[in-house]
């Protein structure tokens, strides 16, 4: 347990309104406080470590890293921080692999108020948390087996920052080709690394023609 009486929470999502009105009902009962905010998932890392809170509450997609690739560094560094991922996203391939990271709960974002606060206070006695809508996705998908092929569907904008990867073109110019910044690309290209759990560029083209997703040409 913490110092704190209250349980200590990072909220981390990429819209602000969002995130005011997440933290507006964790505080309203009284046993919970967020202690910081993040935008990116690279924010919540550096967050979390120098807070290392009670509960870290991630949303998936943020530029940046995903919230599962965040869930993933924080298990690999072993910092004694719960996981709650908190998503617009119910399919399949997004819960298990979420849990496979490492994360300690899955909640849909269309979940009432109380159950998020609940899950929030589940994750940091130790328990897991998982919205009721998914419970049947997770355990057929489970007890099918692992699902061969991406650890997360790519958006069809990661798909073109891939494809201009595999042609050799550095991250300015794929952001010219696509008129997009630099740093958009970079964002996207961190987010195609998490999703097929690879660490560079190289790794990420390689998998995605192994995968079929691009082609080798």
């Amino acid at each position: 347990m913490k110092r704190s009486e209250r349980i200590e929470v990072i909220l981390a999502d990429d819209h602000a309104v969002v995130r005011q009105g997440i933290r507006d009902f964790l505080e309203e009962p009284g046993d919970i406080a967020v202690v910081a905010e993040a935008s990116t998932g690279e924010e919540a890392l550096v967050a979390i470590r120098e807070h290392q809170p009670d509960v870290a509450v991630l949303d998936i997609q943020m530029p940046d890293r995903t919230g599962l690739d965040v869930t993933r560094t924080v298990r690999a560094e072993q910092l004694p921080v719960g996981v709650l991922v908190l998503t617009a996203y119910d399919d399949d391939p997004f819960i298990v692999t979420a849990l496979q990271a490492g994360a300690n709960g899955y909640v849909l974002k269309t979940a009432e108020p109380e159950e998020i606060v609940a899950a929030v206070r589940a994750v940091h006695e130790g328990q897991s948390a998982l919205d009721p809508a998914i419970v049947s996705k997770v355990m057929s998908q489970l007890t099918g087996g692992p699902r061969p092929g991406l650890v997360e569907p790519l958006s069809a904008r990661e798909l073109e920052v891939l494809r201009l990867a595999a042609q050799g073109y550095t991250n300015k110019g794929i952001g010219v080709q696509l008129n997009i910044s630099d740093r958009t690309v970079q964002g996207h290209l961190a987010s195609v690394y998490g999703k097929l759990a690879v660490g560079n560029r190289t790794e990420a083209v390689t998998r995605s023609i192994q995968l079929g997703l691009i082609s080798a040409g």
